[in-house]
């Protein structure tokens, strides 16, 4: 499995776990899948600072393969946590929801390399052009921040790929299995960021009911919520209906941030609060329907992975025997 991404990144497979505020916080998630040879990600965004340099340095004890760190660039004390990560010589950073000329210069001189994370065409082009060594490329169908406008991993994925065919491009969003890692492949990507699925295994640090809401969650089981604001797209529950009914009902942009303002994905992700947290979770819910180990998961995504690809070596092997018959028939 061998791609412009996994070439420059030193890693095995074009697999990569999703930095997941409080699912990934956790070193062993991101230990497990980097030991298999994914790309594992520890999420720096609910960590106190002290606490995120623990976390970080169990990581690397756990594993001698490649890691990244994802820091949403939004985050309190963000500065403090960028400092450690170049500290610590974690060789990756996945920074998120702020512009990559915040960090990007003093990280490249560091050695780290630098994959920033985007949710439209004009945003990839932007960090492309300011020299980051890759994207993550988030469409509509994604938990947590997906795009305000709902384009869908397939064209977003397809767009970027056509417009900067020179990018290394990782897609997010709306990949449960290995079969979606090939058809990311066939868009132009260059590798695939599972987050949905990562977070429904034994080593994800959320509470069981949310992963017991994920796996119970169908493919429509999702929605949008906080449009005009800072939207998420999580699992229905009850705080997800009532922000949406006050929101059909015409409800002010003031009296919808307070009922968005009341809930948290904490309450959810650490306190088990499914009914009123924020249950984080892209539509590919609907594809799962087990708690694998994280490495177990990462050998299956590949052995799919190589299924997906024979079947489609068999479908072209069909149809090549299929026109020559055609043409002995012509002739």
């Amino acid at each position: 499995m061998t791609t412009r991404f996994t070439r420059t990144f030193d890693i095995a497979h074009p697999i990569v776990q999703a930095g997941m505020s409080w699912a990934s916080s956790n070193p062993a998630l991101p230990a497990a899948v980097s030991n298999a040879g994914g790309l594992g990600v520890l999420a720096a965004g609910p960590m106190f600072v002290e606490d995120f340099r623990k976390a970080l340095r169990t990581l690397k004890a756990a594993t001698d393969k490649p890691f990244a760190v994802n820091v949403p660039l939004y985050r309190p004390q963000a500065d403090e946590i960028l400092d450690i990560v170049i500290e610590e010589e974690a060789p990756i950073l996945i920074a998120s929801q702020g512009g990559p000329k915040k960090y990007l210069a003093r990280f490249q001189a560091a050695g780290i390399k630098c994959i920033h994370v985007v949710a439209s065409e004009t945003h990839a082009l932007k960090a492309i052009e300011a020299g980051v060594d890759a994207i993550v490329a988030v469409g509509g169908e994604a938990g947590g921040h997906p795009p305000p406008d709902q384009v869908s991993t397939l064209v977003l994925v397809r767009a970027i790929a056509k417009a900067a065919p020179e990018a290394i491009l990782i897609a997010g969003g709306g990949v449960a299995d290995g079969a979606g890692v090939v058809a990311m492949l066939a868009l132009g990507a260059d590798a695939v960021q599972l987050g949905t699925r990562y977070l429904a295994t034994k080593e994800a640090s959320v509470h069981e009911a949310y992963k017991q809401k994920v796996l119970a969650a169908g493919i429509a089981d999702t929605a949008l919520v906080g449009a005009g604001m800072s939207p998420i797209r999580m699992v229905c529950n009850e705080f997800s209906a009532r922000f949406l009914e006050a929101e059909a009902a015409g409800a002010d942009i003031e009296a919808r941030r307070a009922i968005f303002a009341a809930s948290s994905l904490k309450l959810a992700a650490l306190d088990g609060d499914v009914a009123n947290g924020k249950i984080e979770a892209g539509q590919s819910a609907g594809l799962i329907d087990d708690l694998p180990g994280a490495e177990e998961l990462t050998l299956r995504l590949i052995a799919e992975y190589r299924s997906a690809l024979a079947r489609l070596a068999g479908l072209d092997i069909a149809l090549e025997s299929r026109l020559k018959r055609s043409l002995q028939g012509v002739l």
